[in-house]
C-alpha cells in the first residue's frame, strides 16, 4: 500500500495483512428475499449457454458476439428492464478496427553480431497504427528502464532524451522495492503495457517492446501468445503520433538482445531502480516490417435500466458492468485440437452474474431509489474498449452516475470466510461493503495479489478515469474446509493452466456456492447505494478525486460526503 491506503486502512480498523472487525448489516425483509433469488442453478444454465460451443468464443464482431448480444437483451427484457442504448434499443453499438499483421521474425544488429528473432517462440508484435503496412527499418534500440514518467513521485525515465523515431526496451510493472515509492508491490497504472505503448508514442518513439516475464506480468508467456495472436481490434483511431510496432519479448531473448550492445540486462535492470537513470542506447538496431489487413466491424454494449422510484435521486445512476465477450476462435489450430475460446470463468460467469443481480432487484417490491444501469459491455479482451465507448458515451453525465459495479469472473471452487475488494480504501463505499459481508460471516481484505495490478486491468477502471467511483470485488482466497494456502495455489494453477486459454470451459463439477455469495453481495451493495442518501466518493488525496469533482461540478450536484 502507498502511504495514503496505509492511513486508510487504519482508519477503517485494518492492518495490513489483516480485517476489520465490523459490526454486521441488518437486512430488511425485502432485501433477504431479494438474495434468495440467486441460486447456482440459474448461474449455471447463463454459463453453460454463453461458454458453450455454438458461441464459437464470443470474439468481437462474430456471429457468437450478436448471440451473445440477444441473449444478454432477452434476459433483460424478461426481467422487466427499459431499453437503455440507441434510438430507444437495447444496443449501444460501435465500430472497431480490426488489424491482422504480423513480421515472422525481427532482425536485430550490434557490435556483437546478429540475432533473429522467431514470431511466438521469442517474441509477439503488432502493428501500432491502423494502416496497411508498418515497418522499422535500421531503428536503433534504447533501453528506457521501466518507461514512467510520473511527478508526483518525483520519477522520469526519459529525462527530456531525444527519443524520436527509436524503438524502445522497456520492463514491466514499475519500481517495487521501496513501498513508499509506487505503492510498493500494488501495482499502479504505471505498471500496464497500455500505458507503457502510450507514453512510448507520446515521446514520438517508432516502437516498444516490454519485457516478459511471469512475475512481473502476472501470467506466463503462453497468455501473450494467446491475447496478442490473431487479428487485434482497437476504436478508431484518433490524430496524434502512433507506435509502428508494439511488441513483447521473453526475458531470454531480452537477455540475448542487449548482449547484442554489449550490455548486461540485469545490470541495466538494477540501473533503472534509481530515479537518477537515464536512457540507455544499446548499439543495436532492429528491422521489422508488416503488412497488415484492415476492416472495420461492429459490436456493442447491451444496455438495459431499472428505473429508480425516487423523483429526485432517479436521474443518478448506478452502473454494473460485465463484459459479453472473449477471444473468439484463434487460428493456426493443428487438426483435433481444441481452437474455441470459451471464456466460461472469463467472463460468461460475470455476465451470469449480473443477470442474477438484475433478476434479484426487479423482484424487489419497490425499486430502488437510483436507476440502476445494466451494462453488458464489448471487446474487454481488447483493451477495455466497450467500457471505454461506454465512459465516452454514457446515458447520463459522468457526475450523474454515482458508482460502478465491475464483475469479471466468478469463484467456482466454494465459500470463503473473505472476500478481496480491488481498491479498497480508495473511496467511502468501504463503509457500505465491510458490514454487509460481516453478514455473510466473511471478512473484506485488501486485493490480496496486489502485484497483478486488476485494478487497472478490468473495465470498472475506465468509470474511475472519468471520477465514478467503483466496487471490483475478487473471489476470496481462504476456503471454508481447506489447509491454508490452498486458495492461493488453486488461484495460480487456474492462471498457468486455463486464464486465456481454450481449457476455460463450463465444468459441471465446478461448486458454485461461493459464487452465489458474491452475487448476493453485489446486490447488496448496488441496492444500498441506490438507496443511499448521498452518492459514494473517493477518498480525499485519491488519484481520481479530481476528476469526480470537475464531473460533479459539471452536472451541478450537491457534493458527495
Amino acid at each position: 500500500m502507498n502511504a495514503l491506503l496505509v492511513g486508510v486502512a487504519f482508519g477503517l480498523g485494518l492492518t495490513l495483512g489483516a480485517a476489520p472487525s465490523v459490526r454486521p448489516a441488518t437486512l430488511t425483509a425485502a432485501e433477504e428475499k431479494a438474495i434468495q433469488t440467486i441460486t447456482a442453478h440459474e448461474l449455471a444454465a447463463d454459463i453453460r449457454f454463453l461458454a458453450s460451443d455454438l458461441l464459437e468464443g464470443r470474439g468481437p464482431g462474430t456471429r457468437g458476439d450478436q448471440l451473445a448480444q440477444a441473449y444478454v437483451a432477452s434476459q433483460f427484457e424478461l426481467l422487466g428492464l427499459k431499453p437503455a442504448g440507441e434510438q430507444g434499443g437495447w444496443y449501444q453499438p460501435f465500430q472497431l478496427v480490426g488489424i491482422t499483421g504480423k513480421p515472422d521474425t525481427l532482425a536485430l544488429r550490434g557490435k556483437k553480431g546478429t540475432l533473429t528473432l522467431a514470431y511466438r517462440q521469442d517474441f509477439i508484435a503488432v502493428s501500432g497504427a491502423q494502416k496497411t503496412s508498418s515497418a522499422l527499418e535500421d531503428a536503433e534500440i534504447v533501453f528506457v528502464g521501466y518507461g514512467i514518467v510520473a511527478p508526483e513521485f518525483q520519477w522520469d525515465d526519459y529525462k527530456g532524451a531525444d527519443l524520436k523515431g527509436k524503438v524502445l526496451l522497456m520492463m514491466n510493472n514499475d519500481p517495487e522495492d521501496d513501498p513508499a515509492l509506487f505503492a510498493g508491490r500494488t501495482r499502479l497504472r504505471y505498471g500496464r503495457w497500455d500505458y507503457k505503448y502510450e507514453i512510448a508514442a507520446k515521446v514520438g518513439a517508432a516502437g516498444a517492446i516490454i519485457i516478459h516475464t511471469t512475475p512481473s506480468a502476472g501470467y506466463p508467456w503462453q497468455v501473450v501468445q494467446t491475447s496478442w495472436a490473431g487479428e487485434q481490434f482497437e476504436l478508431p483511431e484518433e490524430p496524434g503520433h502512433h507506435l509502428e510496432v508494439k511488441a513483447w519479448v521473453t526475458e531470454e531473448k531480452a537477455r540475448a538482445l542487449t548482449a547484442l550492445g554489449g550490455f548486461d540486462l540485469d545490470a541495466l535492470r538494477a540501473q533503472a531502480q534509481r530515479r537518477d537513470f537515464k536512457p540507455v542506447p544499446l548499439d543495436v538496431t532492429i528491422n521489422a516490417s508488416f503488412q497488415n489487413r484492415l476492416r472495420r466491424i461492429t459490436t456493442a454494449n447491451v444496455l438495459g435500466v431499472l428505473p429508480g422510484s425516487d423523483v429526485k435521486l432517479r436521474d443518478q445512476w448506478v452502473v454494473i458492468t460485465a463484459h459479453h465477450d472473449h477471444l473468439g476462435i484463434q487460428p493456426g489450430a493443428a487438426p483435433g485440437e481444441d481452437a474455441i475460446y470459451n471464456g466460461a470463468v472469463d467472463n460468461a460467469s460475470g455476465v451470469a452474474t449480473m443477470l442474477a443481480m438484475a433478476r434479484g432487484l426487479a423482484s424487489l417490491p419497490k425499486a430502488p431509489k437510483r436507476s440502476i444501469l445494466f451494462a453488458a459491455v464489448a471487446a474487454e479482451e481488447q483493451g477495455l474498449l466497450g467500457s471505454e465507448y461506454l465512459a465516452r458515451h454514457p446515458p447520463r453525465p459522468p457526475g450523474a452516475l454515482a458508482a460502478n459495479l465491475n464483475i469479471d469472473g466468478i469463484n467456482t471452487l466454494g465459500r470463503t470466510a473473505d472476500v478481496t475488494m480491488i481498491g479498497l480504501g480508495k473511496s467511502d463505499v468501504d463503509d457500505l461493503i465491510l458490514p454487509l459481508a460481516a453478514t455473510q460471516g466473511r471478512k473484506v481484505f485488501p486485493d490480496q495479489l496486489p502485484d497483478r495490478g486488476y485494478f487497472y486491468r478490468s473495465d470498472q477502471y475506465n468509470f474511475a478515469k472519468i471520477g465514478v467511483p467503483v466496487v471490483y470485488l475478487g473471489s476470496g482466497l481462504d476456503y471454508r474446509g481447506r489447509p491454508p494456502g490452498w486458495g492461493k495455489q488453486m488461484r495460480e494453477k487456474w492462471e498457468a493452466e486455463h486464464y486465456h486459454q481454450p481449457s476455460d470451459e463450463w465444468d459441471p463439477g465446478w461448486d458454485l456456492s461461493g459464487a452465489v455469495e458474491d452475487a448476493q453481495l453485489y446486490l447488496l451493495i448496488t441496492e444500498r447505494i441506490a438507496n443511499a442518501p448521498k452518492m459514494p466518493a473517493w477518498r480525499k488525496g485519491d488519484e481520481f478525486e479530481a476528476a469526480r469533482l470537475q464531473a460533479l461540478h459539471a452536472v451541478e450536484v450537491p457534493r458527495a460526503r
